[in-house]
């Protein structure tokens, strides 16, 4: 199948009008894949957790996914690179649906794990690749800006159906169901990308290496940190711990070391001595810990803690997710018109800091208008800042380099959610547990019901939850009572998670503060070429031609 021709594209495009409406409607549907899967996920958790029962895995879920995509990323990044990202973008749809699959018929937890884990790999090689396609076809960052409004829209759309669609899947079809739909939006993608999207080579050369020594260590490396983070809280600082943090920190050593040295490193260590790259790779690991803490602990507070069904978990949710294309779309207009574009950054972070806060306010009886409002300042906050590090570090970098660029922010980011996730996990757990062991064993006698209240599925498993009270009323005791007690403990225990996640957002701002002065270049005089040929690499660093 040849690629479409170039020929009638227009000023800062690689394809005519419609050839680019189609490409893109191909990234569209596979980005409402990748989002709908996120969106319904979290809302279906606290239901999938307790029907499984395993609410030691609740963190798992998530960080399985993040683990195996960090590490997937910078690889196909690179590949993509050198490969052209088409392939991998094709391959990526595949995998991810029948990983979709496994996910949906999982038996249980340590199942659910697993298939999300290969989730991870499909979303990793597609975040690598897919994303980084698009400069390849708008190579003018402002018909770029203009473009991607498709994405944003399709996001938005995903993002708005999503959590009510999530809610109302798991609470009348089951949650398995929310698996199963990724798979008409796969197959449409799947369709459009093989028929419209070119293969663009950026680099060509005869002896193309891959850098497995440094993928193999920067895998080590997350691994151990993923373990440690989770297993630290449980174990303290043991033996094991300590060996296991010597070894996160050897691989690590070993990595920088290696990458330093390594011709065809996997991820160019180089490009981190421009400081606004660099600040802008801290800024996507806060925004990553902030944003998978807000869609992870926020509908777990909203079920566990207030007791509301997934349905309407699923609806009070709904305002964050579209406020994130809401905001994503704001910024594209906002951007090409101020001199000063990294203000949209503050404005971003400043968002996460107000909306953060005020959902520490939020309670049982808080008005649900206060709570939406809160999520929707979080929502408009993310989509300010998320969009524009990716096209500012793609502005920032030469065209042979787009593709590990893309990876390395989608990668610094799912390091912060994959920390955030862990990070939170033990927080709430932790707090959780302390102020249910508050209630006085004294008076109430310590048995078999303590044991259960320290396991929150007691609060989102309502047979769990029927079979702890009849428990307690054979005792004598009024089990209602230890619930509520409960219920305020998470409360207590999601909301010191999140004031973690403000003080991230306020160390975000902090760092912005760092960041030199950045203006976007005139287009480009070079582009990629269709149909496999390499691009010529004329551009130099923006911080070349900073104002």
């Amino acid at each position: 199948m040849k690629s479409p021709s170039s020929r009638a594209a227009g000023a800062g495009m690689l394809l005519s009008v419609r050839e680019s409406l189609l490409a893109m409607a191909g990234l569209g549907f596979v980005t409402m894949m990748v989002a709908i899967d996120q969106t319904v996920v979290s809302t279906a958790l606290p239901t999938v957790v307790a029907e499984l029962r395993g609410f030691k895995l609740y963190a798992w879920v998530t960080t399985a996914y993040l683990l195996t995509s960090i590490i997937t990323i910078p690889i196909f990044g690179r590949l993509g690179d050198y490969y052209g990202r088409k392939p991998f973008v094709v391959m990526s749809i595949l995998l991810f649906l029948v990983a979709s699959v496994l996910c949906g018929v999982s038996q249980s937890m340590v199942h659910l794990v697993l298939g999300r884990a290969l989730q991870g790999v499909a979303g990793g090689m597609m975040l690598g690749t897919a994303f980084a396609t698009v400069p390849d076809l708008f190579p003018d960052p402002r018909v770029r800006l203009r473009w991607q409004v498709i994405l944003s829209s399709c996001f938005g759309i995903a993002n708005a159906v999503g959590p009510s669609l999530g809610g109302f899947l798991t609470y009348y079809m089951g949650w398995r169901t929310v698996f199963f739909m990724n798979v008409p939006l796969g197959l449409a993608g799947l369709y459009f990308v093989l028929r419209y999207l070119p293969h663009v080579r950026q680099m060509q050369q005869a002896n193309i290496r891959l850098d497995w020594q440094g993928a193999v260590l920067i895998a080590l490396s997350l691994t151990g940190l993923q373990f440690l983070v989770q297993w630290l809280p449980i174990y303290g600082a043991s033996l094991s711990m300590v060996g296991l943090g010597l070894f996160t920190i050897g691989c690590g050593t070993a990595f920088v070391w290696w990458e330093k040295r390594c011709t065809a490193a996997l991820i160019p260590l180089d490009i981190f001595r421009d400081r606004s790259i660099a600040i802008m790779s801290l800024l996507s690991v806060l925004l990553g810990f902030v944003m998978f803490g807000l869609l992870i602990y926020v509908p777990l507070l909203l079920q566990g803690g207030f007791g509301l069904t997934a349905r309407e978990v699923g609806v009070l949710i709904t305002p964050l997710v579209v406020s994130i294309t809401v905001g994503s779309i704001l910024s594209s207009r906002i951007v090409p018109r101020i001199r000063r574009p990294a203000i949209i950054l503050h404005m971003g972070f400043g968002l996460l800091v107000a909306g953060g806060a005020a959902l520490l306010f939020i309670g049982a009886d808080t008005s649900r208008q206060w709570l939406v409002v809160s999520l929707i300042g979080c929502g408009v906050g993310l989509g300010f800042v998320m969009p524009n590090l990716t096209i500012f570090t793609q502005e920032l970098v030469s065209r042979s380099m787009l593709g590990i660029s893309t990876a390395v922010l989608q990668s610094t980011r799912m390091i912060g959610g994959m920390l955030g996730t862990a990070v939170l996990g033990s927080v709430v757990t932790h707090y959780y547990v302390e102020r249910v062991r508050m209630l006085d064993v004294s008076v109430f006698g310590k048995g078999d019901w303590l044991v259960r209240l320290e396991d929150p599925q007691v609060l989102v498993n309502t047979q769990v939850q029927s079979d702890f009270v009849a428990l307690l009323q054979r005792q004598g005791l009024h089990g209602e009572t230890f619930i509520l007690h409960a219920r305020e403990a998470l409360v207590w225990g999601v909301h010191a998670g999140l004031a973690l996640s403000v003080v991230m957002a306020v160390l975000g701002l902090v760092w912005l503060l760092r960041m030199p002065a950045f203006q976007f270049r005139h287009n480009r005089q070079t582009a990629p070429v269709a149909n496999g040929q390499s691009a010529a690499d004329n551009d130099t660093t923006n911080s070349e031609k900073q104002a």
